[in-house]
């Protein structure tokens, strides 16, 4: 039997941990006597139609460790969405270097990317067996009980808004916070987590699995504002109203549209400005500011989930095992078992291909504007170790003489 070939690509937006999955596809592979080569595709499937390969085969496992615990997409990613006629030049680029084993590290685009391959090697009877690997901070694919590189960017927005409380309580005024997640609001509901004292904010929080109305959002921040003498949100990118409209398009006079035609929500600050400007307006508070954590939140270096480094790796080893001893092609899927345990499956790319996973209505409070307990106990232990905690003085009063 010739040597056989693996090809491992990248796709869509950085992790902090999407290098450990990488990393774990390529050393679990060189236990497999009859793999010969491991090559790696330069930007994703743009890589592959572009045959712009790298030879992994020759890293050294020691500077394969160092890239896994290295933020962002090693390989580089792209943002092409591969339509039916796309995958088939991929196929045909997998056919002519005759590749065997086909694993894409990404979220719902790239899943569907890998269904629609394994599609065509049926079709051409050619023997490729192709396995998706979860990777989204928007945690939004479905089947699995969280996707690696949410807990990772989750712990970095509960420690901003828990450093943004900080800040707003010792200089009060309205903060707004706006958070990456367009369909799915996991990555803003994590700001809670930073939250240790009742009187802590984020005071509010908005998701986009709510309609989102100005009136009712105005009246919110003036009851908060009024009952701590402060406020602090978290907004989500993706927040709409009753149409699906965002609200960043109805608030805005000209919005600029990404590739796929959307509206584009992260990489300015426009939702949050639009915002605390109708707060200034309407509610007459002086002191409104707002931060777009955009970009940052999902390689931010030095703020990684161990949890999340370690169940990246694992579904990258997975994907090899499921490859190598399993007769299907599939996409591997995190599943929780216990009090904190994980097991991985196998699941059909029908299953998760293209589809969208939003929080559960038992995650949010019915007011909408908080998550539960059920949502707190689900996230926490998935940030990982050694959280840092803020305290507080305890302000023991001392009786005033010239102003009692």
């Amino acid at each position: 039997m010739a040597p056989g070939k693996i090809l491992v690509a990248q796709g869509g937006g950085p992790t902090a941990v999407i290098n450990q999955s990488l990393v774990g596809v390529a050393l679990e592979a060189r236990r497999f006597g009859h793999i010969g080569h491991i090559y790696g595709a330069r930007h994703g499937v743009r890589g592959i139609i572009d045959e712009n390969f790298v030879d992994l085969t020759q890293e050294t496992s020691h500077n394969l460790e160092l890239v896994a615990n290295t933020p962002s997409s090693a390989l580089g990613s792209t943002r092409d969405k591969p339509d039916a006629a796309y995958c088939h030049e991929i196929f045909k680029v997998l056919q002519a270097h005759k590749i065997g084993h086909f694993f894409y590290i990404g979220g719902n685009d790239s899943s569907d990317t890998v269904r629609i391959v394994s599609e065509e090697a049926q079709a051409a009877n050619y023997p490729l067996r192709t396995v998706h690997i979860p990777k989204t901070i928007d945690n939004d694919l479905v089947g699995s009980d969280h996707t690696p590189g949410f807990p990772s960017a989750a712990r970095f927005v509960a420690l901003a808004f828990a450093g943004a409380n900080l800040d707003n309580a010792a200089l009060p005024g309205v903060y707004v916070g706006v958070v990456m997640g367009r369909h799915a609001g996991f990555l803003t509901a994590a700001s809670a987590l930073g939250k240790k004292f009742p009187d802590d904010g984020p005071h509010l929080i908005y998701l986009p699995e709510r309609t989102f109305v100005l009136e009712k959002f105005l009246a919110d921040v003036k009851a908060t504002y009024e009952r701590y003498g402060r406020c602090v949100i978290a907004v989500s990118e993706g927040i709409h109203d009753a149409s699906g409209r965002p609200i960043a398009a109805l608030l805005a006079k000209e919005m600029e549209h990404d590739a796929h035609g959307n509206v584009q929500l992260s990489g300015n600050g426009a939702l949050g400005d639009l915002l605390c400007q109708e707060i200034k307006t309407k509610l007459n508070i002086k002191r409104v500011r707002s931060d777009t954590f955009g970009y940052m939140q999902r390689s931010f270096i030095g703020c990684v989930s161990d949890v999340d480094q370690r169940e990246a790796r694992e579904v990258g080893e997975k994907a090899v095992q499921f490859a190598m001893w399993g007769d299907r092609d599939g996409s591997v899927a995190i599943k929780r078992t216990g009090f904190y345990s994980v097991d991985y499956e196998l699941l059909p790319l029908s299953t998760v291909a293209g589809k969208t996973r939003t929080m559960e209505d038992a995650f949010i409070t019915e007011s909408g504007t908080d998550v539960t307990d059920a949502f707190r106990m689900y996230l926490r232990p998935l940030l990982g170790s050694k959280m840092p905690d803020a305290f507080r003085l305890r302000h023991n009063p001392i009786a005033k003489v010239l102003h009692c």
